[in-house]
């Protein structure tokens, strides 16, 4: 696997995920012995570097989508922080705009010789339900209005996919087009490059900072365990116990 291309921390699970099975397998009498105890797998690499947008930053962004097609695009990556496949996944009949809540049920990937196809979430916790904060429904309210408009004067053009965030002509738009749309838009609010996951980042560590529980961003980007969280975002923790322990002293020797 790794002689494949693939890299440490999946050939690391895929170790985890067969040294379970054997495991069972030889509590089963099925075999010998676990073979994968006489294998050492690959030490995982430290935790990717986060390179979140500040709230100044965010700002810009958000004020630059504004009035620009698919705006909304932006607004969704930055307050939600879904993953790019579930963000152009999304259809007008996963949000409620009445009760402010949008449902994460499914991701679009590219399959060698079959385009864009649509797949369900890999694990329970990806398949959520998220509150929507009132600006981002009123954001999402414009495009619909928009997308409405731009849909009858496409006419027969139109490609009915349901989709949130589509193409001019109703169709999906490719992840490759969706990271250029991402950099154009970073180049004229003036911020610094960074990449379109690094929005997901931007979304758990504003979060993260103003003092909201990790087990509630854990819900919040579907990680399947607390531990991803606090890896990813450990950079935040420091501050985040500096302010517990004020908290602390404040309960009990008061201000």
């Amino acid at each position: 696997m790794l002689a494949g291309g693939l890299s440490p921390a999946t050939v690391l699970r895929a170790h985890r995920v067969l040294s379970r099975a054997l495991k069972v397998a030889m509590q089963r009498g099925k075999v010998a012995r676990n073979v994968c105890t006489l294998v050492d797998p690959p030490a995982a690499r430290p935790t990717e570097t986060v390179g979140a947008l500040s709230a100044e930053e965010a700002r810009r962004v958000l004020a630059a989508a504004k009035g620009e097609r698919n705006g909304a695009r932006w607004t969704v990556a930055l307050a939600l922080g879904l993953r790019q496949s579930e963000a152009l996944a999304l259809r007008w009949s996963d949000v409620d705009l009445e009760r402010g809540s949008l449902a994460v049920q499914r991701g679009v990937h590219r399959v060698a010789g079959q385009g864009l196809v649509y797949e369900e979430p890999k694990t329970q916790r990806s398949r959520r339900t998220l509150a929507v904060p009132a600006q981002l429904v009123d954001d999402l309210r414009t495009h619909r209005a928009a997308q409405l408009e731009e849909r009858m004067a496409a006419a027969n053009v139109w490609e009915d996919h349901g989709l949130m965030f589509a193409q001019p002509n109703g169709r999906p738009i490719d992840r490759k087009a969706d990271w250029r749309a991402w950099r154009d838009l970073l180049a004229a609010a003036g911020v610094r490059t960074v990449r379109l996951h690094d929005g997901r980042h931007t979304a758990a560590t504003l979060l993260l900072s103003a003092g909201v529980h990790p087990r509630v961003v854990m819900e919040l980007l579907g990680h399947s365990q607390m531990r991803t969280t606090t890896d990813v975002y450990s950079h935040v923790m420091p501050a985040l116990a500096r302010e517990a322990a004020d908290q602390m002293g404040a309960a009990l020797w008061g201000s």
